[in-house]
C-alpha cells in the first residue's frame, strides 16, 4: 500500500515502512510526513474552524494524536487516510465548540434537483437536438500567459470563498490538493454520490464565475477551457 500523497511533490516510502519508522520514533520519517501533508492538512482544518490560529491548533492536536496512536493503527485504511480522519474529527469538534458546524450525513433535496446551469441555455425536448446547448459557451483564452494565469487563480480563489462550506472542502480536496474520489469519501466519511454532487456544484459555480469574468473582460480569443468538470459527473445537473 503506497503512502504517496495525491498531488504532493514529494514521494514518501510505502506505508509499511513509514508506520514502522514512526513507531520507532524516527524523527526523519515524521518530518517527511509533516513536509508532505501539513500544508494540505492546515487548509482542510481551516475549512472547519473560524480562525487560522484555531486551524494550527487542530493540526498540532492531530500530530500529537498520531504520535500517541500509531502503535494502535490497524492498517484498515492508508496511513494518510487515517491521519486525515483524525484531523477532520478534531476540526469538527473544535468547530462545534466555536459554533461552526458542517453536516455531512445527508444533502438537502435541492442539491440533487436544482440545476447548476440555467436550463434556458439548452434546447427543449421538442427540438431536433434536445438537451444540447442553444449557443455554445464562449471559448476562453489560453492560460499560457503568466499574467492571465495569475488572474484566473485570483478569480478561482474568490469563487472558492463564496462556496458553501461542504462544496468548498470537497472541491479544494479534489482539484487543489489532488485527492481521489475514494480518498475524499473515506476522509470525510461521505458517500460517492454526495461527493459527486458537491464537487459538480462547486465546479459549476467556479466555472460560472470565470465565464462572467471573461465575458465582462471581453475575452474571446483562444480555445482552452480553464475550468471544467471531469468525466465522473453529469454536465448540467
Amino acid at each position: 500500500m503506497s503512502s504517496q500523497p495525491s498531488g504532493a511533490g514529494q514521494s514518501l516510502p510505502p506505508d509499511e515502512e513509514l508506520i514502522a519508522r514512526l513507531r520507532d520514533k524516527d524523527e526523519i520519517a515524521f518530518m517527511l510526513v509533516l513536509d508532505a501533508w501539513a500544508g494540505g492538512m492546515l487548509r482542510l482544518a481551516r475549512s472547519f474552524v473560524s480562525t487560522n490560529d484555531s486551524a494550527a491548533e487542530v493540526l498540532q492536536e492531530t500530530w500529537l494524536a498520531v504520535i500517541n496512536g500509531i502503535d494502535g493503527f490497524e492498517g484498515r485504511a492508508s496511513l494518510k487516510t487515517w491521519v486525515y480522519r483524525i484531523l477532520v474529527n478534531a476540526a469538527k469538534r473544535r468547530g462545534i465548540g466555536e459554533g461552526r458546524t458542517i453536516p455531512w450525513s445527508s444533502l438537502p433535496t435541492e442539491d440533487f434537483t436544482n440545476p447548476t446551469v440555467d436550463p434556458s441555455r439548452f434546447r427543449g425536448p421538442d427540438d431536433s437536438y434536445p438537451g444540447d446547448w442553444r449557443a455554445y459557451p464562449t471559448r476562453w483564452p489560453s492560460p499560457e500567459q503568466e499574467t492571465l494565469a495569475g488572474v484566473v487563480r485570483a478569480e478561482v480563489a474568490a469563487a472558492l470563498g463564496q462556496l458553501p462550506d461542504r462544496q468548498r472542502i470537497v472541491v479544494t480536496m479534489r482539484d487543489i490538493e489532488g485527492y481521489s474520489t475514494d480518498e475524499v469519501c473515506s476522509i470525510l466519511e461521505i458517500s460517492p454520490v454526495n461527493q459527486r454532487v458537491l464537487l459538480h456544484r462547486a465546479r459549476a459555480f467556479i466555472r460560472g464565475k470565470l465565464a462572467e469574468y471573461f465575458a465582462a473582460a471581453g475575452e474571446t480569443r483562444g480555445t482552452e477551457r480553464l475550468y471544467s468538470d471531469s468525466d465522473d459527473m453529469p454536465r448540467t445537473s
